[in-house]
């Protein structure tokens, strides 16, 4: 049999767990021989069983014996807070283990090789792509050693985040403010900088249609030597704040990662926003376009580094989302070197790829 059917079912398992935290989200379908569905399973996250073993939980014992295991990541390897699912798999008699992508932790990885000495069948690479979309935050997290971080920023048209006199509040509508607040309550911390707090006070919260607190709160996380106010808003957020007393970003990130982040928002001004660009710790773009025009010096990024056409920063835009009358769009760097999108218009030599993603993993 052909194994993408059931791998999609165990990549709409996976999708059940958290979307936050240190653990990847990951699916399990056992099967019996004929393909029939014994028994599904997903990881709820840190300290609970993971996907396969969930599954495997739901059997009584010995019914695994000879079936097929279509898991969406590469079975663990390690003891951690719970044992190695590579042994849990061959100690239940599976025959077979079907998989995704390869895990690439250097502790937990390796259980496809285990499951080969015992005697199992192993498949990789199944709807290979498709999982890496759907585990892209947590598999850059898990291979460079730091957070998945999204940059934000809110500007006109002509590129400015402030009128010439500073003054920024409510560039963008309604709308697009709400989606701001989801993308703060889907991620594990929000970063902001001294200079932002200074002058705007954030609460840095998730917040719903009314001003409610949403179920999720991002921890505020803010970047700076200088002193905050004690009656600074983010002081009343729900979640301590993490003060990172440096302007060292690969030390932040670093220490973000410790913690536990696997989702990072960033959503400072044009300083911090140009920091994290010309730095390359930006996996992703948030950009909020108004349909207005502010003219004057108020850039929504500043320098990045770039000082001549050839080291522009290609992006490919993910989607565009209109939101009332404002537009979000989602983008991620090109790698240098990167060929261009078949079709591209060879005249236009300097301009961005577009790959519009419409399906939903």
């Amino acid at each position: 049999m052909t194994w993408e059917a059931p791998m999609r079912t165990a990549l709409q398992l996976a999708a059940n767990g958290p979307a936050a935290g240190v653990n990847p989200r990951v699916g399990c379908l056992l099967l019996d021989a004929e393909g029939n569905v014994l028994a599904e399973g997903w990881h709820r996250g840190v300290g609970t069983p993971h996907a396969e073993v969930d599954a495997l939980g739901k059997l009584p014992a010995g019914a695994a014996r000879g079936a097929t295991a279509v898991v969406t990541l590469e079975p663990c390897n390690h003891w951690g807070h719970t044992g190695p699912c590579s042994v849990a798999l061959i100690e239940a008699g599976v025959s077979r283990v079907v998989y995704a992508i390869d895990d690439p932790g250097h502790h937990s990885g390796g259980g496809a090789e285990r499951l080969r000495e015992a005697g199992v069948e192993v498949v990789d690479g199944v709807l290979r792509d498709e999982v890496e979309r759907f585990l892209g935050d947590w598999l850059t997290a898990a291979r460079l050693g730091r957070p998945y971080i999204v940059v934000k920023w809110a500007s006109s048209l002509d590129g400015r985040a402030a009128a010439a006199d500073g003054t920024s509040k409510w560039i963008t509508g309604a709308a697009a403010r709400q989606r701001v607040h989801e993308q703060r309550e889907a991620s594990d911390a929000i970063v902001v900088g001294t200079g932002t707090v200074l002058a705007d006070d954030p609460s840095l919260t998730a917040r719903g249609d009314a001003g409610e607190l949403l179920g999720t709160q991002p921890t505020p996380v803010v970047v700076g030597t200088r002193a905050i106010p004690n009656d600074a808003a983010v002081f009343r957020h729900p979640n301590p704040v993490i003060f990172e007393g440096t302007h060292d970003l690969q030390a932040v990130v670093a220490d973000l990662h410790q913690r536990g982040f696997r989702r990072v928002y960033v959503e400072g001004g044009p300083t911090l926003a140009s920091a994290f660009v010309a730095a390359g710790l930006a996996d992703e773009y948030a950009v909020y376009l108004a349909p207005t025009l502010l003219g004057g010096p108020r850039l929504a990024l500043g320098d990045i580094g770039v000082e001549t056409i050839g080291d522009q920063r290609r992006l490919r835009i993910l989607d565009v989302e209109r939101l009332g009358g404002d537009l979000l769009i989602r983008a991620v760097p090109v790698p240098a070197g990167a060929p261009r999108a078949a079709g591209t218009d060879p005249a236009d030599v300097a301009g961005a790829d577009i790959f519009p993603e419409t399906e939903e993993v």
